[in-house]
């Protein structure tokens, strides 16, 4: 259980160090999108050579599958919920013009968070250790977020503090999630525990897909193509270390 606890809160604190440097700190949006493209390869590598093949190892075709398209429409159910209510541009550095912005952005991060988190405690029990790829994944596509996010936040009046402080309670739920991904599914049939990682697989690609993508090629241009190519490739070397 500590390895969940520690790590969880590893891949949890960027999104915090991002929010810091956006109060701190003048970074580029062109910049923040490489950041966020590298992330979004990692994120992709890690659902496709992580979380699916372990899945499919220790669940099979049906599980898997079955877990994975879960996944991705509980994020899509949430994300068209979240959407109406202002929250669609929470990985946005600019000013948001919709009402009760930032309480929907709050809760579309903790949506975002969780299911990465969950598997980080889930991959200590697949592999009897934790998942590098995954807690790096995580790690790299919070920052961006927690910096554009903030930035944004802060351009709609919301106070340094207040902006701290949502994010500190993202980090503790995402480091909560963890702790109980591993304590929860110790007992965990191999097809249960393969569901719930192919279940993280499917959120974690409808995620990638409806919010770090478009916002990526926003702020960094054509290139992120290539970045995001990278960040793909680093998963799969990672894979093999």
């Amino acid at each position: 259980m500590g390895q969940a606890i520690l790590w969880g809160a590893f891949a949890g604190s960027s999104i915090l160090i991002g929010a810091l440097a956006a109060i701190f700190f003048q970074i580029p949006k062109r910049a923040v999108g490489w950041i966020m493209s590298f992330g979004t390869g990692i994120l992709i590598g890690a659902a496709s050579f992580d979380l699916l093949e372990e899945s499919l190892e220790g669940g099979g075709m049906t599980a898997t599958s079955l877990g994975f398209l879960g996944g991705a429409l509980l994020f899509t159910v949430s994300e068209l919920i979240i959407a109406s209510k202002g929250g669609h541009k929470r990985k946005r550095s600019e000013k948001n013009p919709e009402n009760h912005s930032g309480i929907s952005i709050f809760i579309g991060s903790i949506i975002d968070a969780i299911p990465e988190s969950v598997i980080i405690g889930v991959s200590i029990l697949q592999q009897g250790t934790v998942s590098v790829l995954m807690v790096i994944a995580v790690f790299i596509s919070n920052f961006p977020e927690g910096l554009s996010s903030t930035s944004g936040l802060l351009k709609d009046g919301y106070s340094r503090r207040k902006v701290l402080l949502m994010w500190i309670i993202v980090v503790a739920l995402a480091t909560g999630s963890s702790m109980l991904g591993y304590s929860f599914l110790q007992e965990a049939s191999p097809a249960l525990t393969a569901s719930i990682g192919a279940f993280a697989a499917g959120g974690i690609i409808a995620m990638v897909a409806a919010t770090m993508m478009p916002e990526a090629f926003e702020e960094g241009g054509p290139i992120v193509g290539m970045i995001t190519a990278l960040g793909v490739l680093c998963s799969m070397i990672l894979t093999q270390v």
